[in-house]
Parts: structure tokens; C-alpha cells; sequence
């Protein structure tokens, strides 16, 4: 009898054909220009000129020279520490207070989360007139309560300005957490805290010894967002205080952005950004190395 034939498969062929065109904007959009920025970091190029001149790694080397990204470096530190710390530890309170018996739930997520969405430059304006130290909304409060000492240009010298930014950064960002961390609560099972209730244990050794470990995920991946963005910070200073006075404000994204559009030196500030890059990558990889090792246990 004559062997039947095998069907040719194309699977293969297919798959690749149907990821082709994700797979071209991939390269276009990522992949070249992530290239072709490392690859201007080791020029000198101003950004407009057609000539360069290739120098190594000399944008690299200049930078612990240079006494604005010395001063970006430890504003970025500040800002990390400040902005991660504070959200998280009050979306965390947030969510254990409405995952409680609150009323009016809903329209408490709203308002908590509803900073989160608002356009930067909105949120920038806002704060601004909050901030404006004529008629700006803190310094009239301060002189109507008799405090017109503590008025000032909040955003105008140099001892608070990094402050004043981080608090409207603050109130952005604390919504986020919370929804991840009210999602994790919720999936918690009520028999844990019973049986815990039953055996005597306080609220608080409840909070410590259940809630806490069944929310290490959550803590990951809020951890691990809240890190990278704010390593990538920019358009916020950008948008109040446009990295000033002086140099009180700027941060490495900042800079990075100056250097290339402002001071014509787009080889130096693209060094800068694949710094930025490649720290926000750093940071991140303790997290994707536990959710791979969540995965596979």
C-alpha cells in the first residue's frame, strides 16, 4: 500500500508571519532608536549638524565631572526616596481604611485615584497658583491665620523648592498604590483573619503576620513601577520650576534634556538618557526575577 502523505506544517511560518508587523514597529520604534541614541552617546554631535566626531567614551567620563549632574544625581536619590516612601505608605493606609467598613467607597477610590489621571501640565498649574507667593492659595492661608512669616516663594529659593515639587508629585502618586493594594487586600481570605481573631491576636499582629506577606506581590510590582518612574522624572520639575532656581531642581532627566535641546549637545545629554536607561533597567530586574521565580514554584 502506499504510504499516505505528510501534511507540510507551516505553523511556524505562520506564527512569524502574523508577528511580522509588531515585530517591525518593534525594531522602528525601539529597537533602531535605542541603538542609534547609544550610538550618538559616544559622539559629539549638537544635534543639528550632519558631522560628528566620534569620542568614546567621553560623554560618559565627563559626567562625574560635571557639578549639575553631581547635584541631578543626588535630587534623583531625594526624589526616589521621597516619592516612593510617602505613596506607598499612604496608599497602603488608604486601602486598609476602605477595605474596611467605610461609606461611600466608590466615590473615596475616586477621589484618592482621580490625582493619578490628571494631565501634568494641569496638575503643574495647579500647583503653581498654589505656590505663587502673592496670591497664591498657602501664603494668603498662612497670613490669614497670622503665620506671615512662613509665607514665601515656595518654588523660589533654592532651601524649598525640591519640597514643594515633591509634595504635588505626592499627591499624583499615592493613588496608584492604593488601587493595587485594595485589589491584594480583597483577595485575601476573611478565614485567616477569623481564625486569628479566634486564637487572640490583635489587630496589629493580624496586620503583621497576614496582611503584610499576602500582599508581597502587590509590594513588588508598586516597588518596582514607582522606582522606574521615578528615575525617568521630568515633565513635573519641567513644567514648575524648569529645573530652577538654579540648579535646586534639576534632575538627570532634566538635564538630559537641556543638554540635548537647549545647549546643543545632544551627545552629551543622550549619554545622559542611556544612564537613565540603563538604571531604570538595573532596578528592574530584582522584580522580574521574582515574578519568573513565582511562576515556575
Amino acid at each position: 500500500m502506499p504510504k499516505p502523505r505528510r501534511k507540510k506544517r507551516h505553523g511556524g511560518f505562520t506564527a512569524w508571519l502574523f508577528a511580522l508587523p509588531a515585530l517591525v514597529v518593534y525594531i522602528a520604534f525601539l529597537v533602531y532608536p535605542a541603538f542609534s541614541s547609544l550610538f550618538f552617546s559616544l559622539t559629539d554631535w549638537d544635534g543639528l549638524s550632519p558631522t560628528y566626531n566620534i569620542v568614546g567614551l567621553g560623554n560618559y567620563t565627563a559626567m562625574p565631572h560635571d557639578p549639575v549632574v553631581i547635584q541631578a544625581a543626588i535630587n534623583n536619590l531625594i526624589w526616589t526616596v521621597v516619592t516612593i516612601a510617602v505613596p506607598v505608605v499612604l496608599g497602603l493606609t488608604l486601602a486598609v481604611i476602605l477595605n474596611g467598613k467605610v461609606r461611600g467607597k466608590p466615590i473615596l477610590r475616586m477621589f484618592y485615584y482621580t490625582p493619578g489621571v490628571l494631565p501634568l501640565v494641569a496638575v503643574a498649574s495647579i500647583w503653581g497658583w498654589l505656590y505663587n507667593p502673592d496670591y497664591g492659595a498657602i501664603n494668603t492661608f498662612l497670613r490669614a491665620i497670622g503665620l506671615d512669616s512662613l509665607a514665601q516663594p515656595w518654588l523660589g529659593q533654592n532651601s524649598t523648592a525640591l519640597a514643594a515639587v515633591m509634595v504635588p508629585a505626592i499627591w499624583l502618586r499615592t493613588g496608584f498604590p492604593m488601587l493595587l493594594y485594595l485589589a491584594a487586600l480583597q483577595g485575601i481570605s476573611q478565614d485567616q483573619y477569623e481564625a486569628a481573631t479566634m486564637d487572640g491576636a490583635t489587630r496589629s499582629q493580624q496586620f503583621w503576620h497576614i496582611t503584610m506577606p499576602n500582599l508581597r506581590s502587590a509590594h513588588y510590582i508598586v516597588l518596582a513601577l514607582s522606582l522606574i518612574d521615578s528615575f525617568k522624572v521630568f515633565d513635573l520639575i519641567y513644567a514648575t520650576t524648569y529645573g530652577g532656581p538654579g540648579t535646586a531642581t534639576q534632575v538627570m532627566g532634566t538635564w538630559m534634556y537641556f543638554n540635548a535641546f537647549q545647549y546643543y549637545k545632544a551627545g552629551y545629554g543622550t549619554a545622559i538618557a542611556v544612564v537613565i536607561t540603563v538604571v531604570a533597567i538595573a532596578v528592574s530586574i530584582p522584580y522580574v526575577l521574582s515574578q519568573t521565580k513565582e511562576q515556575d514554584s
